[in-house]
């Protein structure tokens, strides 16, 4: 199993000290910094855009930057991601009129590539393009906005994908996203997943650094 990666969503984090607040964040031991990038047709939200990514670049934030585009069309704000620094770059299949197009475009610019999969989204596309997938995120809210409770069928579809990317034999993260916490983040890490995005339950504490080696706690537990 993967080493477990805490991606701590910056968009429960403050907007007015942004630099600031994520630098915290990764002191208290995150490992990514997420992007939850909302465009308001895709998904009922607006939310952040490239020249964020590239504002923390230039503050001096050098940790991976991991990309959620939940935006539609994708390929067009794909460029301009990779060009403000991101690492990783998901999306969802639904909003790709070429899946396979867009992966390849990803990764052609050097950045990592993968795939989105909403709470009611079976996960076919991935047989097809296994071979240009670096990271499977499923979502265990339907996306949109961020304090939600978690989907419990999550559960099976972790397994589902858990299985699909041992069988393929190849280096892909499995990610979850959506209503991560302390109490169930030992669950989701018996799953399958090896990557996990949390909002609320990290920038809504008084101490990053003590919820991060909570949840870093019941992952070990989870897994041993």
């Amino acid at each position: 199993m993967k080493d477990a990666w805490i991606a701590p969503s910056v968009l429960s984090a403050d907007f007015a000290r942004l630099g600031e607040d994520v630098t915290r964040v990764l002191e208290a031991g995150a490992d990514l910094v997420h992007f939850d990038v909302m465009d308001n047709h895709y998904v009922p939200n607006l939310t952040i855009g490239p020249l964020v990514c590239e504002a923390l670049r230039k503050f001096g934030i050098q940790a991976p930057i991991d990309v959620h585009l939940m935006v539609k069309p994708v390929d067009r704000i794909v460029p301009d991601f990779i060009a403000a620094g991101a690492n990783y770059i998901t999306f969802h299949p639904e909003a790709s009129d070429h899946v396979d197009r867009t992966l390849q475009l990803i990764r052609d610019s050097g950045c990592r590539s993968g795939l989105v999969f909403n709470p009611a989204t079976p996960l076919g596309h991935l047989s097809h393009v296994m071979d240009k997938v670096d990271m499977v995120l499923l979502m265990s809210v339907n996306p949109g906005f961020g304090g939600q409770a978690f989907i419990d069928g999550t559960l099976d579809k972790l397994r589902h994908a858990r299985r699909l990317i041992d069988e393929s034999g190849r280096d892909i993260r499995l990610e979850v996203d959506g209503g991560v916490k302390v109490d169930n983040i030992g669950a989701i890490a018996a799953a399958g997943a090896d990557t996990f995005v949390a909002g609320s339950a990290i920038f809504g504490s008084k101490d990053y650094r003590a919820i991060i080696d909570a949840m870093r706690e019941a992952i070990d537990k989870a897994r041993s």
